[in-house]
């Protein structure tokens, strides 16, 4: 057992041993408001891993998630710094509500998911996930979705101890998005030209053509200045970049006194390009600091009193981008609607620019007289940037009150923490030219500077402020415990009460962005709760709680609810019946638990106070008056109507479970469990016009079922004194459907989503494509609004209600949801005197999504279309390589008929575009060696630990085109594979 623990000291990912252990019993779990059980006596379910589990080579905590819990449903679409945590549901999207994000709470404070993503695994003393409504009973309205538990580590009685570690990494995409090269791109524009109507001239010439292709492949008398050949790709991103880590731990202190200090630092750079004329650094980097002290002291024999203080500071520097959020970059969507023969993204100087300190963008005139974009550009006229920081001071307060009754304890907390953010744009005004005069055999060029209007262009930065944000939250928590033993009976009771306030220095509406008294106003929520339970000789098990909550959100006759909960645990290997019969050599282990009740949910919209109206005075339709209608006066404008009736969300909540251990190493959890969730807030799905409202109304109408198995099984051995190995291995299996979902009358009923996975996507079935003009005149008419008709190539759908018509009636329900309903990990670790090894492989099913075949070149809200050609779009090289054409008439080819006009079509989301989102990979693997304990102590060390590791190594899946992780949208910034080495020692 002493190599298993030390395995897991040395991060024996995978199959670490955890401090709870099965076969005794005597394990420590903590639960709701940081209160610790035996794990014996636990009948909610709680997951409760090591967290070292958790680490990875990867700056954010939410990457390691997925295949590591059982019951955690996680996925990753991105991998941009500071924009790259992971989507995570407790057993999955449950809701179709306003959030079906867990309450996040590290040290009884509820935080962000971007707090929890920057927490330093080494200062994690426990993580816990509450899944069922026995173990998230406590919270009440807010525990619907579930519970992530995190404490923090305290110090420990004895002399100081350091802990130090180090780590650098380089970083890449697991998979790039490939473009066509220049010349596929021009023969295929001109097939697209031509294709339609061969009477169109095509674009390019053989005589562009062949000189692009001398550019390209950089032949003798190649020309790239009058035949330019572009990879914008290469020209915007790196192939690689670098990251590092470095943090520091002291802890130490005494029987009176105990403390933990740590500090932390991680920088991630982007993988963009940089150039050295410009005095600036454009590129991408997102830099956290974390400061944290937890002081314990004895104030008496009865009294302890705590002070945890932490700081967060997150800085980031990036290109400008045209993304809503201010930051998420759309560099990549900008390379695929940019011509790559068009121009050069920048030139030389020519004669007269030898002197000239700017860059020489290039660019052309397009015919409606305007510039085109040029990637570049973009990528180095400015650069954005933010700081973030929360401040939190936490004071607790421990009593032992036996001095009134044996078993009786008090324990007071008060926490308050500030936030603020800003963020700046920093820019200059690009100078763009195009080649005026050139001299093919010299090569001798002059520029033309495009656009040279008075202050069109600038080589200077402008400052321009952006977005500030302030809030204060204040926390204030009582418990009161009971605990007593008589004989072979225990019992034990909790009554809990909290009260939280948030207020925001921006108090903007979000319905319409302006200030507002009512979001000024400060947040409350006040809550009262209990547990009761009973065990008899550690083999039966009874757990009672309630939560009764309050928000003001609520109008006063549902501004309270109540939320009961009950469940019972057997632990039948403790039964005598067990052991008379010899099972217990066998099955050293054998629990059965269950749990049944109400858990409910607040956070289902964000209107500040439902009874209450919102009304925006002198905003509404204008009335004229006067002999000249001169004279105006617009009257009120209603954004909501007083909804007196809106409540909260209530989850009513079933589970079973089954804790099994084989001969004393092999540990099995296996939990069903069901969800009714209720009164979910929708807005109606039909209000006559004739009511004359001019704002949606909602109510609590909608329902949900969702169901579900979670399992963990591990395996751990000492094989000799010198050799050790565990496996281990977890699962989740969701399902998820509406119940009662509010929609218009639809005529067919496969159109109606009630009955249907959450988030499963309706589209037209494609059969195959046309097999010439004739078939598509003569099947039934699908124009979508095209300028033309279809024609063979083109997409052909099903009609599917039989009306002669292709139409949203025709739309049925495609593939499976867009949220993964199987969530999988397994891996091993193996240990031979100083040297481990480890690897984790994690994956996904039951996960559909659609490639976006539209022409979209949305950049604000983040949709980026793969439509060629339309918008200045490039074309995938997949599409090049494999679409329909007159020489190839494929009617399964992988793109329909090509065209350079938006043909919507064949861009509709339809079965054609239907993807399986599955995979698996090769999540980490570690090698690490340490020092031997004779050599560390002879150089003053406790510990020295060497190791390699890296992160999404290998990927196994169906699909393609770019990460399959990233579902339908693949230019956004590509998920991290990371190579990474690091250090760790302890003093």
């Amino acid at each position: 057992m002493t190599k298993i623990m030390k395995a897991s000291e040395f991060k024996a990912k995978c199959l670490a041993v955890m401090d709870e252990v099965a076969a005794t019993g005597e394990a420590v779990v903590v639960t709701a408001y940081g209160q610790k059980q035996r794990k014996e006596a636990i009948v909610g379910s709680v997951t409760s891993i090591n967290p070292e589990l958790l680490r990875t080579p990867s700056s954010n905590l939410t990457n390691a998630m997925a295949g590591e819990i059982a019951g955690v449903v996680a996925f990753q679409r991105g991998g941009q710094p500071g924009r790259d945590n992971a989507q995570f549901f407790i057993r999955g999207v449950t809701t179709f509500g306003y959030s079906a994000s867990p309450l996040i709470l590290v040290d009884n404070i509820e935080l962000t998911a971007n707090d929890l993503a920057r927490l330093n695994v080494d200062d994690i003393a426990s993580f816990s996930i509450l899944k069922d409504a026995s173990a998230a009973a406590l919270y009440g309205a807010r525990g619907a979705n579930g519970v992530i538990l995190v404490t923090t580590k305290e110090g420990r009685p004895g002399r100081a101890k350091v802990n130090l570690r180090y780590e650098n990494s380089i970083s890449k995409p697991t998979q790039n998005v490939q473009l066509a090269d220049p010349v596929s791109y021009m023969k295929s524009y001109n097939e697209a030209l031509t294709t339609r109507n061969p009477t169109n001239t095509p674009q390019f010439s053989p005589n562009q053509i062949s000189g692009t292709e001398a550019t390209m492949n950089k032949t003798p008398g190649y020309d790239p200045y009058r035949y330019p050949a572009v990879d914008w790709m290469s020209t915007l991103f790196k192939n690689q970049t670098t990251t590092s880590s470095a943090n520091f731990g002291l802890s130490g202190g005494t029987e009176f006194s105990k403390y933990y200090i740590a500090g932390s630092y991680d920088r991630d750079n982007g993988i963009l390009q940089v150039n050295p004329v410009n005095n600036f650094n454009s590129g991408m980097k997102y830099e956290n600091y974390q400061l944290r002290a937890n002081v314990n002291m004895k104030l008496t024999k009865t009294t302890e009193a705590i002070v945890r203080l932490w700081g967060n500071f997150n800085d980031y520097t990036g290109p400008y981008t045209d993304d809503q959020t201010g930051f998420a970059t759309d560099l990549y969507d900008r390379a695929l609607h940019t011509s790559p023969v068009a121009f050069p993204a920048y030139y030389p100087p020519d004669s007269a620019n030898r002197l000239t300190k700017h860059i020489l963008f290039g660019n052309s005139i397009v015919g409606t007289g305007g510039l085109q974009d040029n990637p570049y550009a973009d990528l180095m006229f400015g650069y954005k940037s933010f700081s973030e920081s929360r401040m939190s001071a936490q004071f607790e307060l421990n009593q032992d009150l036996n001095f009134l009754t044996p078993g009786l304890k008090f324990h007071a907390l008060f926490s308050t923490n500030r936030y603020s953010y800003f963020d700046a744009t920093r820019a200059y005004k690009p100078f763009y030219y195009t080649i005026q005069d050139y001299d093919p055999a010299s090569k001798v060029y002059s520029l033309n500077w495009l656009k040279n209007q008075p202050g069109s262009a600038q080589e200077f930065l402008s400052y321009y402020p952006g977005t500030k944000n302030v809030s204060t939250y204040i926390y204030m928590l009582g418990t009161l415990d009971y605990a007593h033993s008589f004989g072979k009976h225990n019992i034990s009771a909790s009554l809990v009460g909290t009260r939280q306030q948030t207020v925001n220095a921006n108090a903007l509406d979000p319905n319409n962005a302006n200030p507002s008294l009512q979001y000024s106003l400060p947040y409350r929520n006040l809550g009262v709760s209990g547990r009761l339970t009973y065990s008899f000789n550690s083999r039966y098990f009874l757990e009672g709680n309630f939560g009764y909550n309050g928000s003001e959100r609520f109008s006063s006759q549902h501004r309270f609810g109540f939320f009961p909960t009950i469940g019972a645990g057997w632990v039948v290997s403790n039964e005598k019946f067990w052991e008379d019969a010899n099972i217990s050599t066998l099955i050293t282990r054998l629990k059965l638990r269950g749990s049944y009740g109400l858990v409910g949910n607040d956070n289902i919209d964000n209107t500040r106070f439902y009874y209450l109206s919102g009304i925006t005075p002198d905003a509404g339709y204008p009335a004229v008056f006067g002999t000249g209608n001169n004279i105006g006066y617009r009257g009120p404008n209603v954004q909501s109507y007083p909804n007196p009736d809106v409540t909260w969300e209530t989850s009513r909540k079933s589970n079973l479970a089954l804790e099994l251990t084989i001969l004393k190493n092999l540990n099995i959890v296996a939990e069903i469990y069901h969800e009714y969730r209720y009164d979910i807030l929708q807005t109606r799905g039909y209000i006559p016009v004739t009511d004359g409202l001019e704002a949606n109304v909602k109510a609590n109408v909608g329902t949900a079922y969702s169901q579900g198995l979670d399992l963990h099984v591990d395996y751990k051995q000492t094989i000799s004194k010198d050799l050790w190995a565990s496996v281990m291995g977890n699962l989740t299996a969701t399902s998820n459907r509406y119940g009662h979902y509010e929609e218009p009358p639809y005529q067919y009923p496969y159109r109606f989503q009630a009955g249907k996975p959450i988030n499963q996507g309706f589209g037209y079935v494609a059969e195959r494509l046309f097999v010439d003009d004739k078939e598509a005149q003569n099947s039934p008419p699908q124009s979508f609004g095209n300028l033309f008709q279809p024609q063979g190539g083109d997409i052909k759908y099903r009609d599917v209600n039989k009306d002669g018509i292709i139409n949203q009636d025709d739309q049925v329900p495609l593939g499976l949801p867009t949220t993964p309903q199987i969530i999988y990990g397994f891996g091993f670790s193996v240990g031979y005197k100083s040297f481990d090894l480890n690897a984790f492989f994690q994956g996904l099913g039951r996960e559909s999504f659609f490639i976006n075949a539209t022409a979209d070149n949305d950049r604000y809200y983040g949709k980026y279309g793969t439509a060629p050609f339309v918008n200045n779009a490039q074309i995938l090289k997949a599409y090049a390589d494999d679409h329909w054409s007159l020489e190839n008439q494929n009617l399964q080819a992988l793109y329909p008929r090509l065209s350079v006009i938006e043909n919507k079509n064949n861009e509709a989301q339809s079965s054609w575009w239907l993807r399986d989102g599955s995979f698996m990979r090769l999540k980490s693997l570690e090698v690490g060696y340490s020092l031997p304990k004779r050599l560390a102590r002879k150089m003053y060390m406790d510990n020295l630990r060497i190791y390699f590791n890296g992160l999404n190594l290998v990927t196994w899946s169906h699909f393609k085109l770019w990460d399959p992780e990233m579902a339908g949208q693949g230019f956004g910034y590509p998920i991290q594979k990371v190579f990474n080495v690091g250090i760790n020692v302890n003093l």
